[in-house]
């Protein structure tokens, strides 16, 4: 995910997502009244970068309904990444297969930079949110293999049943579907560190996936725009050092291609 570079990468998706307070003009609804007009002024400023427009099918649902719901894509190139998503209350940036953690970080500072210059009234703009994400799937059959002696085998990460739930039933050990995640709090950034494991599929193919996400929100917020270089930075660091040793040994092989 970083500098050291993977010939077989694992990544699924690279998301950066900054949220921002909405308004409640009357109880139980929340808008965001200044994104119609945002909307307009951030592609005339994006434009040169991502000249394709899709509206999303959640674009005709109601503004009090959509609160922190993406509802345009600004992309590179016509159904090619990586794209910008907008919506009431929140921008996303996010990439695939061409990913590099510069041209990331380059893209993610410039569209949160530009969110401020396009906003309409960048003073009463408040992040409420910022996660980094990153998802990552490699190939597993967890209908035939046992994913929690591959969580440990692989990735070193012990899960597991007491044997007696097995013992003298008629359910099998191996699980059919799985899914375990945790969260820890940090403090450069300030927030969380969210690790999540589950089975799935890639490409119709069996895979195990896991997600790791840094999140800061509330009183962990950077000064914004300006600190979210900084940030941005901080969560990296966090979410590289731990990608590279849940796959250290024969994962890691597997990627470099070696």
């Amino acid at each position: 995910m970083s500098t050291r570079e993977l010939k077989n990468k694992p990544l699924v998706e690279a998301i950066i997502e900054a949220q921002w307070e909405l308004t409640s003009p009357y109880p139980g609804v929340q808008v965001d009244p200044h994104y119609k007009l945002l909307l307009g002024r951030l592609y005339d400023r994006v434009a040169s970068e991502y000249p394709e427009h899709e509206q999303l099918p959640t674009a005709a649902v109601p503004d009090e309904l959509t609160g922190h719901m993406v509802q345009h894509r600004f992309r590179c190139g016509a159904k090619d990444w990586p794209l910008i998503q907008l919506g009431p209350g929140i921008l996303t940036v996010n990439d695939t297969a061409k990913y590099n953690w510069q041209d990331f970080r380059r893209r993610s500072i410039s569209a949160v930079v530009t969110l401020f210059d396009a906003h309409p009234k960048p003073d009463e703009l408040r992040i409420s949110n910022l996660v980094l994400r990153y998802i990552d799937a490699v190939e597993m059959d967890y209908t035939r293999e046992d994913c929690f002696a591959f969580l440990k085998d692989k990735m070193r990460v012990s899960v597991a049943l007491p044997d007696d739930l097995f013992e003298g039933t008629v359910v099998e050990r191996r699980p059919s579907q799985f899914s375990w995640q945790s969260s820890f709090r940090c403090q450069d950034p300030r927030g969380a560190v969210n690790v999540r494991f589950s089975t799935g599929k890639r490409d119709s193919m069996p895979v195990l996936m896991w997600e790791t996400m840094v999140q800061s929100s509330s009183e962990g917020i950077c000064a914004m725009p300006d600190g979210f270089g900084g940030w941005i930075d901080a969560a990296h660091d966090i979410a590289d050092d731990w990608f590279f040793k849940l796959i250290r040994g024969e994962l890691e092989r597997r990627f470099r291609g070696e």
